[in-house]
């Protein structure tokens, strides 16, 4: 009877101290959020950000194994290299290796040895803003992570932003869905910082909690020397 007695206590106690830890880790959750919601208002009004910025002839691949190795295949296109592919990294592992942003940066780097890329996470609206429109400005597409819609589902998902023209309010993304597609500024944001998200599940809020997925995310991509 005591020793029942100790397990459940034992439990009891376990379970309280898991609660406080997504307690708190909910709560940096919300600081980290907050703070990436600064105000870009002014930026249509801005000298920096008034030229209009496309990569004009690469297009969409509708993705058949996952949306990030879509993504790769894209930025192999963009690059040049017509071998990188969804088959081709598929046949590689056997699996979808680029489920977190931290691997999708690996792979990255891994598949395009002369480019460097790297994984900006939290960033400030105007910090996102201005690191997307230095790469098209350089003519270099933008993977990134966001909320999508497939067949009226919320999901999160990797595209690549290919173009901004910011005084006409308007960001112009490849979704390996299967669409190019032309939201305004607003939206890009509401969907890389998940407030677009409605009803999400309590394991995907778990997973941003402790870190396995991250808010207004983006990987630049830059030549290395």
């Amino acid at each position: 009877m005591k020793l029942f007695k100790n397990i459940i206590i034992g439990l009891v106690i376990l379970l309280l101290v898991l609660a406080i830890v997504i307690v708190i880790a909910m709560l940096n959750l919300n600081n980290k959020t907050k703070k990436i919601s600064n105000d870009y208002s002014d930026i249509a009004s801005n000298s920096k950000y008034q030229d209009v910025l496309l990569i004009d002839d690469l297009d969409y691949i509708k993705q058949d194994v996952s949306c990030g190795y879509a993504v790769i295949e894209m930025f192999a296109k963009w690059s040049g290299n017509e071998s990188i592919t969804e088959k081709y990294l598929y046949n590689k592992y056997k699996k979808v290796v680029t489920s977190t942003g931290s691997k999708f940066e690996e792979e990255m780097n891994k598949q395009f040895p002369d480019y460097k890329t790297t994984m900006y996470k939290y960033l400030t609206n105007t910090e996102l803003i201005d690191k997307v429109y230095s790469s098209l400005k350089k003519e270099i597409p933008v993977p990134f992570e966001w909320a999508a819609k497939y067949k009226d589902e919320w999901t999160l998902h990797y595209s690549l932003i290919i173009g901004m023209d910011i005084p006409n309010d308007k960001v112009t993304i490849l979704n390996p869905y299967g669409y190019k597609e032309e939201i305004s500024v607003k939206e890009l944001l509401d969907r890389t910082s998940f407030k677009a998200y409605k009803n999400m599940p309590i394991f995907l809020k778990l997973g941003f909690a402790f870190g396995i997925f991250e808010k207004n995310t983006i990987f630049i991509v830059k030549k290395n020397n």
